[in-house]
């Protein structure tokens, strides 16, 4: 199992490995790519094409402010799922990056997902789907949050 965090630049890195952190907590390996979808489609299309090869069970999410291309590059060429987690920094921000990581021509399927830590539980309960050790996990990490409350 695998969630490759492919990001727009170097400058979301530190909101890449805030998601990673939370996916290590379930033992899920992360592999952290910088490739623009504006800036180098080819280096994007050649990521996704070696992991359509690759028989992995896998989720990508995807990080890309602004005009958020990288998502729906990945989407229309990766059979695995897409999860855009846009960064933001302020309202303003945090408006033209959830409209334009919504804004998708069809048969492009990334889901937006804005919170860190929801972007990778999200890929955490697709990967449970097929794996029954973490699905075991996850009920006993919803098990847990409702003791706590």
């Amino acid at each position: 199992m695998l969630v490759p965090i492919i990001m727009g630049s170097q400058v979301d890195e530190a909101h890449a490995r805030k998601i990673a952190g939370y996916l290590e907590e379930f033992d899920i390996k992360t592999e952290l790519y910088v490739a623009s979808a504006h800036k180098v489609p080819e280096m994007v299309l050649d990521i996704v094409n070696d992991f359509n090869k690759s028989g992995d069970d896998l989720v990508y999410i995807t990080i890309a402010g602004r005009s958020n291309g990288l998502s729906g590059v990945v989407a229309a060429n990766a059979i695995h799922p897409v999860i855009a987690c846009p960064p933001f920094k302020d309202k303003d921000d945090y408006t033209v990056n959830v409209h334009s990581s919504t804004m998708y021509p069809s048969d492009t399927p990334s889901m937006l997902v804005v919170d860190p830590q929801n972007a990778a539980h999200a890929a955490i309960r697709i990967l449970a789907l097929t794996n029954d050790k973490l699905r075991k996990k996850v009920a006993k990490h919803i098990s847990d949050m409702k003791d706590s409350f």
